[in-house]
């Protein structure tokens, strides 16, 4: 069904840089709940898969049976990301699947035991709410909990950027795939003084 008018997807996002220099991400979108419950394991494979297709496999999410999953640089051992197992709550009427980060070329070093990546639904009222979330992260390009102007605006350009674009595409993608719809993609900013934006 083509979209009505001057209809859009909204889909929220906020990215900041902690007071310790850790990243928090999170985008999330809204639809109908009735439409049938994903559950946390199908989002993961669905996110994935997303990540292989839209860097035309230049990344190639690896699931590792029973030690977790690796996000890997073409056909090598190269581990960009690394993750231990996904870890799955059901609370009510949320849903979560969890992993661990810990390890990989884009964290910095003595910062591997740091960093979550999550998965959700959540029903809200008449809506079910689908999020993205990446906290306490450490990238390799900040370089340290105290970093230069210089290495921020890098990651600003680079790294986050890519993560957001990643993320609202998937969250276009499956809106798209749950309601049979294709709609153009209005991005909001949700404001908070959780720390620096980026």
């Amino acid at each position: 069904m083509p979209p009505a008018g001057d209809e859009k997807l909204e889909v929220w996002s906020q990215q900041f840089l902690l007071s310790d220099a850790s990243v928090y991400s999170r985008q999330w979108l809204k639809v109908r709940h009735l439409l049938p419950l994903i559950m946390p394991e199908n989002l993961l494979d669905l996110y994935l898969d997303h990540i292989r297709r839209c860097t035309l496999s230049i990344i190639r999410p690896l699931q590792l049976q029973g030690e977790g999953v690796q996000f890997r640089l073409l056909n090598t051992s190269i581990s960009l990301l690394s993750f231990s197992a996904p870890q799955c709550l059901h609370q009510g009427n949320s849903y979560q699947v969890t992993l661990c980060l810990n390890g990989g070329f884009l964290v910095q070093p003595g910062e591997c035991g740091r960093g979550r990546f999550s998965l959700g639904t959540c029903s809200d009222g008449g809506d079910l709410i689908i999020s993205v979330e990446l906290s306490d992260y450490c990238p390799l390009i900040l370089g340290s909990s105290s970093p230069s102007r210089l290495r921020k605006v890098l990651y600003r350009l680079t790294q986050a950027y890519i993560h957001k674009v990643v993320t609202i595409r998937f969250l276009a993608r499956l809106h798209a795939r749950l309601t049979g719809r294709k709609l153009p993609v209005k991005v909001k900013k949700q404001v908070s003084d959780l720390g620096e934006e980026i």
